[in-house]
């Protein structure tokens, strides 16, 4: 059984960019996991001990949001590296960083870096 847990559309305001009005203006982010770890105990026990509480998940990527980094590709490297080594029973995933309305002539809504691992 492969066991994941998945927190969709976390929104947050923060001053990730290269250009000097993007780290001083911020934007709105959004990002989205999904990690894999074996919670197959939970499905049976209804304890919390025996899966990763997705608060404390939140927490650590709004931690890493707010501090600034240049590329969305560095944010993105930041939140696996805490989050794996806040809960080692994180076994890979998926996380996705989005920026809202970047800088960028068009009309383009959106721009998003996605890692696996």
């Amino acid at each position: 059984m492969k066991t994941a847990i998945h927190i969709g559309s976390m929104r947050f305001y923060a001053y990730h960019g290269v250009l000097p009005q993007e780290q001083k203006a911020g934007n709105y982010f959004r990002v989205e996991v999904t990690l894999y770890t074996d919670f197959s105990r939970a499905l049976t026990s209804d304890s919390l001990d025996d899966t990763v509480n997705y608060v404390d998940i939140y927490q650590v990527i709004a931690d890493e949001m707010a501090h600034p980094s240049q590329l969305l590709e560095h944010v993105a490297g930041r939140i696996i590296t805490a989050l794996t080594h806040q809960f080692p029973s994180i076994t890979g995933g998926k996380i996705i960083v989005t920026k809202e309305k970047p800088p960028i002539t068009g009309d383009i809504r959106d721009v998003s870096v996605v890692v696996e691992w």
